[in-house]
Order: C-alpha cells, then sequence, then structure tokens
C-alpha cells in the first residue's frame, strides 16, 4: 500500500507514519519537511504534490492551523487562519486527491475534540472542526470507484498535554497510541463518512 502523509513530521503525524512504515510504502509532506514540500492552504501546491507523488492508496492529513482567541478578540481576518489552512486546506487535499487514488483508495482528514467539547478561545478552531465532520459525512455520498473518506477527531493527546493542559481543565490525555489506531482504523478498514472519535 502507498500511503500520503502530509504533515508526517508532527506531533501526531510522526507517530501515524512510524506505524505504517512497518508495512507499508509511506511518503511524507510537509510545510517545511518531508519527502515533499506542499502548501495546503494553496490549491496549485497541492496539485503539484500530487503529480509528484502519482497514483497512491491513502491520504492522511495530520496539518492544518486555526487561530486561537477569545471570542471579542477574533476579527474577520483571524477565522481566515483556520478556514484557508485546516477546513479549505483539508477539503482541497479531498478534492484534488480523490483523482490520485487507486480504487477503493481512501482519504482522512483531522479534527478535534473541539467540534464536540469546545473551551475557551476556541469558536474559530470549534467552528473548522465542525465544518470538516459536516464535510465528510456529505462528500462521502458522492465518492466513486470505492472511495472512502473519514476524518479522526481526537482529544488532546499525552504528548502534548502538558503544553496545553491550562486550556483543558479536567480532560483526559489520550494515549498516542489510540490516536494512532484511529489512523489505521480510517485507512485499512472499511469506514465511509465517519467521524472517527478518540477523546478518553
Amino acid at each position: 500500500m502507498k500511503i500520503l502523509i502530509v504533515g508526517g513530521n508532527g506531533t501526531i503525524g510522526k507517530h501515524v507514519a512510524e506505524h505504517f512504515k512497518k508495512n507499508e510504502e509511506v511518503i511524507i509532506a510537509g510545510r517545511s519537511s518531508g519527502d515533499f514540500l506542499v502548501d495546503i492552504e494553496s490549491s496549485n501546491s497541492i496539485e503539484r504534490l500530487f503529480k509528484k507523488t502519482e497514483k497512491l492508496d491513502a491520504i492522511v492529513n495530520v496539518a492544518g492551523e486555526a487561530k486561537w482567541d477569545y471570542f471579542s478578540n477574533l476579527k474577520e481576518e483571524d477565522y481566515y487562519v483556520g478556514i484557508k489552512s485546516k477546513l479549505m486546506g483539508q477539503v482541497n487535499l479531498a478534492r484534488i486527491g480523490k483523482s490520485y487514488l487507486n480504487t477503493n483508495g481512501s482519504i482522512t482528514l483531522t479534527t478535534g475534540i473541539l467540534a464536540d467539547d469546545p473551551v475557551e478561545k476556541t469558536a474559530s478552531a470549534a467552528m473548522v472542526n465542525g465544518a470538516i465532520h459536516s464535510f465528510v459525512k456529505a462528500a462521502s455520498l458522492d465518492l466513486k470507484f470505492g472511495i472512502r473518506l473519514n476524518a479522526v477527531s481526537a482529544g488532546t493527546v499525552d504528548a502534548a498535554f502538558e503544553k496545553y493542559r491550562e486550556f483543558f481543565p479536567g480532560h483526559n490525555p489520550v494515549p498516542m497510541a489510540k490516536v494512532v489506531n484511529g489512523y489505521v482504523r480510517s485507512v485499512l478498514g472499511k469506514n465511509n463518512g465517519q467521524v472517527i472519535r478518540i477523546y478518553e
């Protein structure tokens, strides 16, 4: 199986990549490092990436950002950080990438617990995560050739919990192994149009 992992050198992405490398061919792409560079905010950059990778069996995205701040402080342009990156970046990876997938291939996007259980300063991030959940459910209905589309939505992983602890009072850190298994389930399982939640 030939798998492209966008964001494969990040906190979660590197663990996902390490798992799949045991048995599959893995290509890593990122904004500043990887086998190929890609800016997911640019459709042209995404198109160039897929022309280099050629046909794939799975696309996994673990990249994207959004602005965190109190709702009273957020300006219109602050919302566009998440809209351009985590929302449209992932939509465009799916939109363009589906044409570079083999029959029965899969696309896995990444959201997070904020869509269901937001905390302070996350009006923008929660909005983007919720939008991706709806996109996955709807777009999966239109895919052909056995291609599947899912999202993995995790809580704060244990590897990054200390950094974000103050933002998530009372939340339980999620073991990285459980999060990785969410991506395994999406890529190797039969799920389609699903939000795979890993919150505990």
